[in-house]
């Protein structure tokens, strides 16, 4: 199988680094295909403007919807993006790699999707009527891929509980998981998180280590979260609202985007 890891921390010695040589050496070793994005290696350029759609006549306001939907179709794009959008096709498996920092992937990665996930590539695919509103939450152009995150964080895993003053960790990445990756098809699997990052320490790496090359080993076998299908019958389509009975009736929030009953709806 092709994984794609997409790798966003500026230092190669870090516990990203070492974290990231392991899931590589350990993918191999499984006889997967392997290729890396290092957006800082790379340069990554994070901001999208105007200099990403270079057929944009020059007194042409840009609006960037717009602009990513003529580029794409035309297939104007810059080449740094193309590149990536290729390898997003080529792989079987994405993996998104870095630290949490306030709350959330480093501007780099963030600047990674908002430029490579092109509308009519990632977004703004599909038939919108009152029967389906577009292929996306489960479809799109990546179902059929497996997507998940490697994630470093300084706090305590419990400062990341149910309870704990950070947030749960589930609700922190529901964003990332759900909305960037469930968005365009992907199936997104549970994250690999290393809690109490910043003081980490040597003797700490031996198990985290073996943990994560199980990961890697069951990349392909592991059980997604089962995020609700957008038109398989769990929604109301055009308002997009839960249909009534699904779910805990008191929840609220992201909880309710994910099917723990299993199979109550139309699918």
């Amino acid at each position: 199988m092709k994984v794609l890891i997409v790798y966003a921390h500026p230092e190669p010695r870090s516990l990203n680094g070492a974290l990231r040589e392991i899931a590589v050496k350990e993918l191999m070793a499984q006889g997967h295909e392997v290729q890396v994005s290092d957006l800082y290696a790379d340069g990554w350029k994070s901001q999208v403007d105007r200099a990403d759609f270079p057929s944009l006549a020059r007194d042409e306001r840009l609006i960037t919807v717009a602009a990513s939907k003529k580029a794409f179709e035309a297939g104007t794009l810059t080449s740094d993006v193309k590149a990536e959008i290729e390898k997003l096709l080529w792989a079987d498996a994405l993996i998104l790699q870095f630290p949490l920092w306030w709350f959330t992937m480093p501007a780099i990665l963030k600047g990674w999707v908002d430029r490579v996930f092109a509308y009519g590539f990632a977004y703004g695919v599909g038939e919108h009527s009152d029967r389906r509103w577009g292929d996306r939450y489960g479809e799109g152009t990546l179902a059929g891929k497996r997507a998940m995150l490697i994630v470093t964080a300084g706090g305590w895993e419990e400062h990341y509980a149910a309870r704990g003053v950070n947030g749960p960790i589930d609700d922190l990445l529901f964003p990332i998981n759900h909305g960037i990756l469930y968005y365009p098809g992907y199936d997104v699997l549970p994250p690999f998180v290393v809690y109490r990052a910043d003081g980490f320490d040597e003797s700490r790496l031996g198990p985290v280590a073996e943990h994560l090359r199980k990961r890697m080993r069951t990349l392909f076998t592991t059980r997604p979260i089962p995020y609700r299908q957008q038109n398989a019958g769990d929604y109301l389509i055009p308002s997009m609202q839960l249909r009534p009975g699904l779910g805990d009736p008191g929840a609220t929030g992201f909880g309710l985007h994910v099917d723990n009953e299993g199979g109550v709806n139309e699918r």
